[in-house]
């Protein structure tokens, strides 16, 4: 494959994770549209890194470090959403937009 497929393939990720992003109200699927947008980046930064040093493992070790990371942000907010359901029954953003201080 070459990089130009690997770059379209995350463009396309981060434009429908934009649209997600932008166009739902469910806390939820909006943090799913910003998963989808980080891959996206991820994928294009892996295919760059792959095709200007294919020897090295840098490249590989960093995307492993930043899907953890992404993993252990999703995990959380996933957590503060449940703690913000089961507290005030808010699920969706325009009711979350409203318990700022």
């Amino acid at each position: 494959m070459s990089l130009e497929l690997f770059l379209l393939a995350a463009a396309g990720l981060l434009a429908i994770g934009l649209y997600g992003a932008l166009s739902q109200q469910s806390i939820v699927m909006l943090m799913m549209g910003l998963e989808l947008m980080l891959n996206g980046v991820i994928l294009a930064a892996a295919a760059f890194w792959f095709y200007v040093a294919p020897a090295g493992t840098d490249g590989q070790v960093l995307v492993v470090v930043v899907i953890t990371t992404m993993a252990i942000e999703m995990a959380m907010g996933f957590a503060v959403v449940t703690a913000l359901y089961r507290a005030r029954q808010v699920d969706v953003t325009d009711s979350a937009a409203d318990l700022k201080g």
